[in-house]
């Protein structure tokens, strides 16, 4: 199967249990969202691999008209119910890749990403499409995990990633990001990290696999054990596997007088 058929397959098994999960529905990261886009927040937004709308939902309470985006139906399907039980009316639902947006240039005010990128086998890309369909001086907003600079590390996380949910390509060192979005062209204007504690047993509810539980938990416990962070910290506690997720959101802007 193609990286595309893939990442559709995992996220239509995965959509109630992502849906529900008190990791992706985190009040506290809408609110970080609403806050860098800032006044470009009431145009039109586009919310590429919108996923089940958590981010489409909150914008669309300021924004003129929101476009949920994504490759998965069933995650569509339940953007489209959580926009419905929320009353409103200004969103549209729209398949397809980030890599490939079906949108003229300038569509949009401002367009906004949230944990997609580590699932894209060409970043780079995908931020040159949005660039393209965001007019000048609109406002790209990204959020997503990131690895360690150290690239040991780096690839020992990824590692765990895939073995996890193979739709995952690779999460960037925050460098790496920084660079593809400076090098789409985009002027970065606002930056943030911050740590997010996770239990091994809670993420793995969320892949929806049963059978990628044990053998995982083998190996991320034996390396706790040893003391080998893997780049995200992992610990003992209680009996628990702990870990945490780095996150980085930028807010970026495309310069006045660029045009695609």
């Amino acid at each position: 199967m193609d990286h595309l058929q893939r990442v559709k397959h995992e996220f239509a098994r995965q959509a109630d249990t992502f849906a529900a999960a008190a990791a992706i529905t985190d009040e506290e990261l809408t609110r970080r969202f609403s806050e860098a886009i800032g006044r470009n927040g009431t145009g039109k937004i586009l919310d590429v691999a919108c996923g089940p709308g958590i981010v489409s939902a909150a914008l669309a309470k300021a924004a003129h008209a929101v476009v949920a985006f994504d490759l998965t139906p069933e995650m569509l399907a339940k953007a489209r119910d959580r926009c419905a039980q929320a009353g409103l009316t200004n969103v549209t639902f729209q398949e397809g890749s980030a890599t490939d947006l079906p949108f003229a240039p300038e569509s949009f005010d401002g367009v906004v990403t949230r944990l997609a990128i580590h699932h894209l086998g060409d970043p780079g890309r995908a931020f040159a499409e949005m660039f393209r369909v965001l007019r000048p001086g609109g406002t790209l907003v990204v959020a997503d995990v990131v690895s360690a600079e150290d690239a040991d590390a780096a690839a020992l996380q990824n590692a765990i990633e895939v073995l996890r949910d193979p739709s995952h390509v690779r999460m960037l060192p925050r460098s790496e990001l920084v660079a593809l979005i400076e090098g789409a062209g985009f002027h970065i204007g606002q930056e943030s990290t911050w740590d997010k504690t996770r239990e091994f047993e809670e993420w793995m509810g969320i892949v929806n696999d049963p059978e990628r539980v044990a053998p995982l938990r083998i190996v991320v416990r034996a390396l706790a054990r040893v003391g080998e962070s893997a780049g995200m910290g992992l610990s003992l506690a209680d009996g628990k596997i702990l870990f945490f997720h780095r996150w980085c959101m930028i807010a970026a802007i495309k310069p006045a007088g660029q045009v695609t």
